[in-house]
């Protein structure tokens, strides 16, 4: 089964800007915020950043205490060769909503070890740049315009 050329970015921060970051599995040194597909066509976008963020930190946003915010922005980019594999022949291009959280320091954070190493927390501009992926870098930056 093809991923769907679709998926959020869901950047969790404290309300210091502190970003957490996580260190991709199947590429280690590959640092990133929460990333995923939808899991088919109709699923909304909320849905999918809720379930991706609790499969990949264990966090859950219970829209009460933690709740996930919509920044209304997509970007789309150029799917890497590397993973062109996992999509349907000739799927170029991934259209991303960017999503983030807001939670507290001390929050656990337990990942999935088939999809991550290890997890850092760092102030957003350290956090930016320690992405591999130009559109996570930048909607870290973006942080404080979308945080009071």
């Amino acid at each position: 089964m093809h991923k769907i050329p679709e998926s959020v970015l869901v950047v969790i921060h404290t309300s210091e800007l502190e970003v957490l970051l996580i260190e991709r599995a199947d590429k280690p040194g590959y640092w990133q915020s929460v990333t995923g597909s939808l899991d088919a066509v109709d699923e909304p976008l909320l849905a999918t950043a809720t379930r991706e963020l609790f499969e990949e930190t264990g966090i859950v946003a219970d829209g009460a205490t933690i709740v996930l915010q919509d920044w209304h922005l997509s970007n789309i980019y150029e799917i890497y060769p590397v993973w062109r594999h996992r999509y349907a022949p000739g799927v170029t291009h991934n259209t991303e909503h960017v999503f983030s959280v807001c939670v507290p320091r001390d929050v656990a954070v337990t990942l999935s070890p088939r999809e991550h190493l290890n997890h850092v927390w760092l102030p957003y501009i350290e956090a930016a740049d320690r992405c591999f992926s130009s559109s996570n870098a930048e909607a870290i930056l973006q942080l404080p315009r979308h945080f009071p």
